[in-house]
Parts: C-alpha cells; structure tokens; sequence
C-alpha cells in the first residue's frame, strides 16, 4: 500500500535545504494557481453542460512580486525571509474569478469549497459588507495540497470573486489609488462610493432580468 504524507510549507522549506528555496516555493504556488485554475474550468464546463450556463465570464491569475511581498511584510513588521513570506502573506498567490451574477459568486463558492482536497482558511464577504470605499468582492483564502515527487505540500491561494461591474469598479479604484499614492482627495472618494453605490443598482436589475428571462424561458 503506498502512503503519502502532507506537509506544510514551511516544512517544505527545510526539505530543500542547499537549494534556491524561492525557486522552490514560487515553483508551489504557480502549481497551486494551475490546480484551482484546472478545477474552476472543470466547473464551468460542468455547468454548460448541465445547465447550457456558463456562470464564470473570465479567470485572472497572478504571482505576487517579491517587491509587493517585502513591502507588505515591512508594513505588518516582520522581516523580509522566506518563513515569513510563506506564514505571513496569504496572497502571494491570487486569482481572481469574474462572473456576470452575484449569486453565481456564491454558487462558485460553495462548488470550491464542497471539494474534499480544499481547505478553506478564511473568508471576507465584501458583498454583504463593503469596505468603507464601496469596494466589493468575495475572498476566500484556501490551501491546496500539491503532490511531489516526495509528498503533497498544503499550499496557499486567495481567491477573489466579483461580478464584472465590481471588477471594473475595483480597477478604476485600484489606478486611482496608485496614482495617489493612496491619498486620494475627498471629493474623488466621495464620486468612488456614489460610482459603487451605481454598481450594485446595476448587479441587482441584471440578476432580475436574468431571472426573468430564465423564467419565461424555462
């Protein structure tokens, strides 16, 4: 009988001892990235095929750099090591799912989370309460078990759910926030909120008219 063991990254870090452990663990995270991104796509052909719907419009993916991972490190206190990285960052690897629904957010969700190899570690339901901006999303942190040659590794993935008006809000803010440095002027954050205030008006009539015509359809 052949039995495989669980480890988790930090651990990981010390079996690869004499090698360019960055390497290594950056090496983890892009295969956990492949692994959701894999089981999100198999969900989605799922879906058309069962329900001729696609709930999930586009999936974005991302590494974070070591610059945005020093400075993230520095700003919660702790020094800029590898141990920390992995203990301390929960996003070093992201991706962001992009539907047109809300409720396809939850539906999404729920499919992840149901699966027995996927840990959920946490969840920050910015739908049903938004940051104090207007920023909506849902994040979910979950880890991951990713086979090598020598055993499975527990890794690490945030994931990030919005419809495509959230996305679009997000990024508008995100280049405000980036051109600012983040000291935006008050009266741009006030158009910034009243802008996210008309994003879930329009979220809302979607749904409804999506119901609407599934209705009469069906």
């Amino acid at each position: 009988m052949i039995s495989s063991h669980i480890n988790t990254m930090e651990s990981t870090i010390k079996n690869y001892e004499g090698v360019d452990s960055w390497k290594t663990i950056i090496l983890l995270y892009n295969a956990a990235l492949k692994e959701i991104g894999t089981k999100l796509e198999i969900l989605n052909d799922e879906f058309q095929h069962v329900h001729r719907y696609n709930p999930i419009e586009h999936i974005k993916s991302r590494i974070k750099t070591p610059e945005s991972i020093v400075r993230k490190l520095k700003r919660r206190g702790y020094d800029s090591t590898i141990e920390n990285m992995v203990k301390y960052v929960n996003d070093i690897a992201g991706i962001r799912v992009i539907c047109s629904f809300t409720s396809d957010i939850y539906r999404i969700a729920d499919m992840l989370a149901s699966q027995s190899d996927i840990r959920v570690l946490s969840i920050k339901d910015y739908i049903k309460n938004p940051k104090e901006s207007g920023y909506k999303s849902y994040h979910m942190i979950i880890s991951v078990p990713i086979f090598l040659s020598d055993g499975a590794v527990d890794t690490k993935v945030e994931i990030q759910i919005r419809t495509v008006a959230m996305d679009f809000w997000a990024s508008l803010e995100h280049k405000i926030n980036y051109k600012f440095s983040d000291n935006v002027p008050e009266h741009i954050k006030r158009d910034l909120r009243s802008c996210a205030e008309m994003v879930s008006d329009l979220d809302a009539k979607m749904m409804d008219l999506n119901d609407q015509v599934s209705t009469i359809i069906d």
